[in-house]
């Protein structure tokens, strides 16, 4: 009896160990978002059906652990560099006035509500305020599930949703594009240097 005991005993200290040595947010030190391995895409649709897919090149983000415990999201992406690969003239329309109105505002910020940790691996729904245009409003994305012990870590977390763009003060072109802005990223996550 007393060897299951210490059997016992021994698993769970190597279990705590491990999870201590594992780079996880705690307060104070948040994750950042690595911008060398995330993807942040988004796509809208004309009204003949062709798809225009762009790319946020640019961009910083981290997740935080407040003190209760919750994880809370920051996200800034360069309107002023996102792309149409391939096509400068939908790219250009697409930073300009009628759109993302890249020179007046070259930032979108999404700031998201406190989550319970567990919404990186089960996934739900992410609340949280859009800043786009010096206009806010609050929006909700989608987490997909992840299959690993540390999403963002050791594998990606999926993350979608949608906006209408009329909301923002971009309602130019509404007869030949649609309203909505699909937008899809595949989020990693990496430690912050700083002490």
């Amino acid at each position: 009896m007393h060897w299951r005991w210490w059997c016992g005993c021994l698993l769970l200290g190597q279990a705590l160990s491990a999870l201590a040595q594992a780079p996880q947010p705690r307060p104070g030190a948040p994750l950042l978002i690595d911008t060398q391995r995330s993807q942040l895409e988004f796509e809208v649709r004309t009204r003949i059906g062709q798809r225009l897919q762009g790319v946020f090149p640019v961009y910083e983000g981290l997740c935080e652990v407040l003190p209760d415990g919750r994880h809370q999201v920051r996200l800034r992406l360069s309107t002023a560099a996102a792309e149409i690969p391939d096509k400068p003239r939908y790219t250009a329309w697409m930073r300009g006035d009628s759109f993302f109105d890249a020179l007046r505002h070259p930032w979108m910020e999404f700031v998201s509500e406190p989550y319970q940790a567990e919404t990186l691996a089960d996934g739900g729904e992410l609340v949280g305020r859009l800043t786009l245009r010096g206009n806010s409003r609050a929006e909700s994305l989608q987490i997909g599930p992840t299959a690993c012990a540390r999403p963002g870590l050791d594998c990606p977390i999926a993350v979608s949703g949608d906006i209408a763009r009329s909301r923002y003060g971009m309602d130019d072109w509404q007869i030949a594009v649609g309203d909505r802005v699909l937008l899809r990223m595949q989020v990693w996550l990496k430690d912050n240097p700083v002490p």
